[in-house]
């Protein structure tokens, strides 16, 4: 297993670098599911960012491209069952991925409720609004 950085995820789902593009392909196409490419919360998390802000992909785009990650057999994801259930909640809403992850994270390790400043992710994530 080898661990997979943010970059070279983008390069491979984006296509857009014409020199890091095909060994990002080469790499990802490589593994074969016994030797996976592991990705962490934190690129997961990053992965969504860079997609949304620097490419401006939609949401719907954002999610189907992280739904064909956490299906992809050659990929283990570090808490996949947290980032499913936070992908379905993003899908689903008007939540920042981010905080959709924070709050099923929080979930996933007994918490009754996640506190929070921030308006948005009380209203469409499960977090309880501190006022």
């Amino acid at each position: 297993m080898i661990g997979l950085d943010t970059n070279v995820l983008v390069r491979y789902i984006m296509q857009d670098d014409p020199k890091q593009s095909p060994k990002a392909t080469k790499i990802v196409e490589s593994l074969d599911g016994v030797g996976s490419g592991y990705v962490t919360l934190v690129s997961v998390v990053e992965l969504v960012w860079v997609l949304s802000a620097s490419f401006e992909l939609t949401r719907s785009q954002v999610a189907q491209a992280l739904d064909a990650i956490i299906r992809t057999k050659q990929f283990k994801i570090e808490s996949a069952d947290q980032v499913i259930r936070a992908l379905r909640v993003f899908k689903d809403g008007k939540s920042d991925f981010a905080d959709c992850l924070i709050e099923r994270s929080a979930n996933s390790a007994g918490c009754e409720t996640t506190a929070t400043f921030d308006v948005n992710a009380s209203k469409h994530s499960g977090m309880t609004l501190i006022t």
